[in-house]
C-alpha cells in the first residue's frame, strides 16, 4: 500500500501534505468521454479548440480533477463537497502534479483541505477545496490490516 495510506493510518494532522503525478492522455480523455457522455468538442474536434483560442485539444476538467481522489482513497477520506476552479486547461501528453494540503481537521474528524494542480511549467491548472470525514479508529484499523508488509 502507499506512504499516503501508511500515514492515514499513523494519524493525520493539519498540514499533512500529499503529493501525486500523472501524464494524462487522448485515450484516457476519450475513455472518460465515453464514460461521462461528455463529448465537448473541445476534447475531440482540433478546428472546435481553435475557435475556442486553445492550443489544441483539452483533457477533460473533471478527469484530471480526479486526481484528488487517489489521494482521498488512500487517507480513506469520505467526501462531503468539492470545490473545483479550472484555471488552465490541460493539454493532451501534460504531466501533472496534484498537491494536497490537510488545512483543518475538527474533534469529530471532519477536515477541509486545499490541492493545487500545476503543469510541468509550474503553472496552476486547477485549484480546489475540499471537505471531508476522515477514517476514526475503527476505520484506520481497517486501514492498517490493508497495508501489505
Amino acid at each position: 500500500m502507499s506512504e499516503i495510506r501508511k500515514k492515514a493510518v499513523a494519524g493525520l494532522i493539519v498540514g499533512d501534505t500529499f503529493v501525486v503525478v500523472r501524464k494524462f492522455t487522448k485515450k484516457e480523455t476519450e475513455s472518460f468521454g465515453d464514460i461521462t457522455r461528455d463529448y465537448n468538442p473541445v476534447h475531440y474536434d482540433r478546428r472546435f479548440a481553435e475557435a475556442k483560442k486553445l492550443n489544441g485539444l483539452i483533457c477533460h476538467g473533471l478527469l484530471v480533477a480526479g486526481m484528488i481522489t487517489e489521494i482521498g482513497g488512500q487517507i480513506g477520506w469520505f467526501a462531503s463537497g468539492m470545490d473545483f476552479r479550472f484555471r488552465k486547461p490541460v493539454y493532451f501528453e501534460d504531466t501533472i502534479t496534484c498537491t494536497f494540503t490537510i488545512t483543518e481537521i475538527n474533534e469529530k474528524g471532519k477536515a477541509k483541505g486545499e490541492a493545487v494542480y500545476r503543469n510541468k511549467d509550474g503553472t496552476v491548472v486547477i485549484e480546489a477545496t475540499l471537505k471531508g470525514i476522515l477514517p476514526g479508529s475503527i476505520e484506520k484499523q481497517i486501514l492498517r490490516e490493508n497495508i501489505t508488509p
